[in-house]
Formats: structure tokens, sequence, C-alpha cells
């Protein structure tokens, strides 16, 4: 297997944190905070490194839900389709995201991977019911049409940076 990844990262977290078995979660959680996601070549080098099977590594990065093994947008909108969100109207927001970023239930990463667009059981703010965040930023009372403009924004910022 040709390594296209930088292992530098991981090898910087490792060091950060230790090179133990017991840091596995928190190595991981420093890969997919620099990378967005966790690439596959970490898993035989993370498993020479702790001295714990690949197998063991892998099984904890698809336990969590919050561990993605895919690459994700610089920006990632989550969608609370929760009861209070579901109610007032969360589906057409998602409906509308998609539609403008052009993803489906299947792809949920732009090609550019500017946008990734998730749905998320309760992202814990009903009261505001309908939410998106991005970025963990919360966004309350969406509508389409506030996603669409919200997007737009997003598109500036990032010809901006």
């Amino acid at each position: 297997m040709s390594t296209t990844f930088d292992l530098s990262i991981v090898n910087e977290i490792i060091d950060s944190l230790g090179c133990k078995p017991s840091a596995i979660i928190a190595i991981l959680q420093g890969v997919q905070e620099r990378c967005r996601y966790l690439p596959e070549e970490i898993f035989p080098y993370l498993s020479e490194k702790l001295g714990v099977s690949e197998a063991s590594i892998y099984s904890v990065a698809t336990f969590y839900e919050n561990f993605s093994l895919e690459p994700k947008g610089k920006y990632v909108i989550k969608i609370c389709d929760g009861t209070a969100c579901h109610v007032r109207k969360s589906i057409p927001i998602l409906e509308k995201l998609r539609k403008e970023l052009k993803l489906t239930e299947k792809k949920s990463t732009t090609d550019d991977l500017m946008f990734t667009v998730e749905t998320v059981s309760c992202l814990g703010a009903c009261g505001l019911a309908p939410v998106i965040t991005v970025n963990d930023k919360v966004y309350p009372a969406m509508t389409p049409d506030k996603a669409e403009l919200l997007l737009r924004e997003l598109r500036e910022e990032k010809k901006d940076a």
C-alpha cells in the first residue's frame, strides 16, 4: 500500500497525548480534527505504534458515530430531525440543501469537499426548532430560504478566505 497521507500529523498527536493504548480515542479525535476524517492509512500505523490490533482500533472508529472514515467538507451541516424539528418542518430544509448542493441520501459531501450535509436525531435545541448547525455553530428557526441564504454566505466566506 502506498501511503499518501502525511503520518507526521499522527506522530504530532501521539507525541502530545502519549503513545499508549488508552489514548486511542483521543488520538482518533485529534486526527479527525486535523483531517476532517480518519484516513485508512492510520489504522495499520496506529496498530504498530500502540501495540493494539488494527481490528480493535477500527472497531473504536466505527463504534462512535462521531468518527468518519469518509472525507467531510470544510463546512459540516447537521440538520436536526428530532421530533420538535421534524414537526416544525426540518425535512424541507434538508431537501433544499441537498438540491442546492447536488447531494443525495447516499452522497453527503460535495465533490469539492466544501460541504457535507448530515441528518442527526437531536441537536438538543428543541426550543429553537427547526435547527441546523454548521461546524457546531447553531442556526435556530431555520427555513429552506434561510438555508439557501446561509449557503450563499458560506460560499462568499470561502471566496474571501
